[in-house]
């Protein structure tokens, strides 16, 4: 797993196009593709919706005047469902709806008919910047500066999402805690800067032993660290576990090392939020226990 960003480029992007005039619609996604980015052409607002509910598309360029469900709909309907979709409005009828009532509805631009492909593929540009702007906000947001693992902000975030859809989708989660054996005096006896190399040698570790896109590694707080790793059983927790552990063992030396604990996420019928807390205090008693009976180990909950 890493947290690495990697920049976006036109061709990952994918672009849906909207109008019920089969000539325009052809011209607009003949000028899209010539921009270099991914295009799907749509005939009306009924087809969007079902496009958009099988894919994801970074922006929706829509016809506002249109049969069934219009332009006006349409974008209601992708800000309610799809808010991280961009939507710009093309149309002709000034007189139908304003400027103002689009983006007051949610769109992120406006341009009239005929569209002029220079100031389409600019007002394109632009939003795809500031999309990749909100991007890296979010990235630098939910990133443990010293680490680069995903921080304890993100973590309460995203492990109620990841749990929620595991129960949904009836598959195993199972939850890692780990906490770095005699960090304390190791600080004190080296200082904070070496103590801050190991945690990040840690983190570089805890990558390398777990699934990339896959796994969720997290910095928890101070010397511990968590993992969240999907659709797996309790014996292929185990190897995670001793792959980490002996990975470690094997770069340091002396009293320092690692204890994990680990659980299983438990879906009780109860409020998600309960089912979570009791996860983490399960993994959290089962490191206790590792610590109890010896350290440098792994304890699953019972």
């Amino acid at each position: 797993m890493t947290t690495e960003k990697k920049d976006s480029s036109p061709d990952e992007e994918r672009i849906l196009v909207v109008d019920d005039d089969p000539l325009i619609l052809e011209l607009l996604g003949i000028t899209v593709r010539s921009f270099g980015f991914e295009c799907v052409e749509a005939g009306g607002g009924r087809e969007a919706m079902d496009i958009i509910a099988g894919g994801d598309f970074s922006i929706v360029v829509t016809d506002m005047m249109m049969p069934g469900i219009d332009g006006m709909q349409l974008l209601e309907h992708i800000k309610s469902n799809y808010p991280e979709t961009s939507v710009i409005v093309v149309t002709g009828y000034t007189g139908t709806f304003s400027y103002v009532d689009v983006i007051r509805a949610g769109a992120s631009d406006f341009i009239l008919k005929p569209f002029n492909a220079d100031e389409l593929e600019a007002k394109i540009n632009r939003i795809m910047r500031e999309r990749e702007m909100v991007r890296n906000l979010e990235f630098l947001s939910n990133c443990d500066p010293l680490t680069g693992l995903y921080n304890r902000r993100y973590m309460d975030k995203k492990v109620k999402e990841e749990v929620h859809r595991a129960a949904r989708q009836d598959y195993a989660a199972f939850l890692i805690l780990i906490d770095v054996d005699n960090f304390k005096a190791y600080n004190d006896n080296f200082g904070h800067q070496k103590g801050d190399r190991l945690l990040i040698r840690i983190a570089e570790i805890l990558r390398h032993c777990t699934r990339t896109d896959v796994d969720l590694v997290f910095r928890h707080g101070g010397d511990e660290f968590a993992i969240l790793t999907p659709q797996v059983n309790r014996e292929q927790v185990a190897k995670v576990g001793r792959r980490i552990i002996a990975s470690f063992e094997g770069q340091m030396s002396g009293k320092i090392g690692l204890s994990l604990g680990a659980t299983e996420f438990v879906r009780t019928g109860d409020k998600l939020e309960k089912d979570v807390y009791a996860m983490f205090s399960r993994a959290d008693q089962a490191l206790y226990r590792a610590k109890e009976n010896g350290r440098n180990q792994m304890v699953f909950s019972d």
